[in-house]
């Protein structure tokens, strides 16, 4: 079936793609709020400990290292329409499960891991297949004006969920903020659902092996020189973030002693620095270079890290907010302008055929190393100790800027724009 599409210059009034667009949108908030609410839930109603939270992180984001390289090519073989639906239902009945559990009084710490490693999987399909959805929904002069609202929304969602997040802390409470969650993916799948496209499957006998094409996607990524060490850059950084991911409630509630409402306090102002970075980040690049762009961004967002354990060495909750504050500021705008650096290099130079293959790989190369600096971090966090463990943090963030600050990128004004893997 062949679409309808509306003139390029006029793609919002192309139903299908604004269905597809709200669902998206709606989607990638409603996974920003539960990164926020499941572990805030865990601290605050269920008493979880730093070893605890440090499983919580780890099952949030084991799908990314279990079925995130393969995923690419399994969507490719599959209606994405249907991926998509799943996985929002998938995400709508497990996250609404939470508040019904808490109201009736049996909600457990084991229910918050199924839910997490459940619904991980189900993210991870969902952004495979919305990605390679697009080019089948619109015509082919559409497709990268349509690329572009839907990184932009989720550039914003990963902005502004934080922040919507940290402003329903001060208001309700956490199993509340986990049933707007619930609701969120349930109206994803609702628009998703609406589209009127069908789409037909690559044909069984024209299909290659798995594994030929997932390894396509990979040696992509290993074999050109810079984007290899951006991705080596990222996923240590992630780990990392990984690390204090599974301490940082912990951090913020018992060490500093702060509430629920200064910890939404500060994630909203942070996500504010996240915007500011997305605002500015054309300008830095037209001003630093595209190419030192990437590892000065890093390093810079590294240095800002700080602030989060020189908040436990000053006197009074105002100030350690102030200080807290400062440095998510600078952390979010660092890294929103290291993203969209990286993001658009790499997309500009692979081939549109590799393209969901190489995003595919790049995610399990970034995002797999995040359970694994969960895990640690529960284990340092009980171990050690949460300020021990946040300061380690702050040492692997730094070193994190290793691989591109020793790498040719911080000569390098503009980036390749050729598609050429090996050069």
């Amino acid at each position: 079936m062949t679409t309808t599409a509306a003139p390029a210059s006029s793609l919002w009034r192309h139903q299908d793609f604004r269905r597809l667009w709200i669902g998206d949108t709606v989607s990638q908030f409603g996974t920003q709020l539960s990164q926020l609410a499941l572990p805030v839930l865990a601290v605050t109603v269920l008493h979880a400990g730093p070893r605890d939270m440090g499983l919580l992180t780890a099952a949030e984001t084991l799908a990314f290292l279990v079925v995130g390289l393969p995923a690419g090519a399994w969507v490719d073989r599959w209606r994405k329409k249907r991926v998509l639906v799943g996985g929002d239902v998938v995400r709508a009945v497990t996250f609404g499960s939470i508040p019904a559990a808490w109201a009736l009084g049996h909600l457990t710490l084991i229910q918050l891991y199924v839910v997490a490693l459940v619904a991980g999987v189900a993210t991870v399909f969902f952004d495979v297949a919305y990605q390679s959805y697009l080019p089948s929904l619109v015509a082919r002069n559409q497709v990268v004006d349509g690329n572009a609202k839907l990184q932009a929304s989720q550039s914003v969602a990963q902005v502004a969920g934080p922040a919507a997040g940290g402003v329903l802390l001060r208001v309700v409470a956490a199993p509340a903020l986990v049933a707007v969650d619930a609701v969120s993916y349930a109206v994803s799948a609702f628009f998703v659902g609406r589209i009127r496209h069908t789409e037909v499957p690559l044909a069984r006998e024209d299909r290659r092996p798995l594994r030929t094409e997932v390894a396509e996607g990979l040696r992509f990524v290993v074999r050109h020189p810079l984007l290899v060490r951006i991705t080596a850059c990222t996923s240590i950084s992630n780990f990392f973030s990984g690390v204090q991911q599974a301490v940082f409630v912990l951090y913020v509630l018992q060490v500093l002693g702060l509430g629920t409402q200064a910890l939404g306090l500060v994630f909203a102002l942070g996500a504010v620095g996240g915007l500011a970075g997305a605002v500015v980040t054309a300008r830095v690049v037209r001003v630093v270079g595209e190419g030192r762009t990437i590892p000065v961004s890093i390093l810079v967002g590294g240095v800002f890290g700080i602030a989060t354990p020189l908040a436990a060495l000053v006197g009074g909750e105002v100030a350690a907010v102030a200080v807290l504050t400062v440095g998510a500021i600078g952390w979010w705008s660092s890294t929103v302008v290291y993203n969209v650096t990286q993001v658009s290099f790499r997309q500009r130079l692979c081939p549109p055929a590799l393209l969901g293959r190489m995003n595919a790989s790049v995610r399990f190369l970034v995002w797999g190393s995040l359970p694994v600096g969960g895990l640690v971090g529960g284990i340092l966090g009980g171990s050690l100790g949460i300020l021990p463990t946040i300061w380690i943090v702050v040492a692997g963030q730094l070193a994190a800027a290793l691989p591109v600050l020793l790498s040719p990128l911080i000569r390098m004004r503009d980036l390749p724009r050729e598609l050429d893997a090996t050069a």
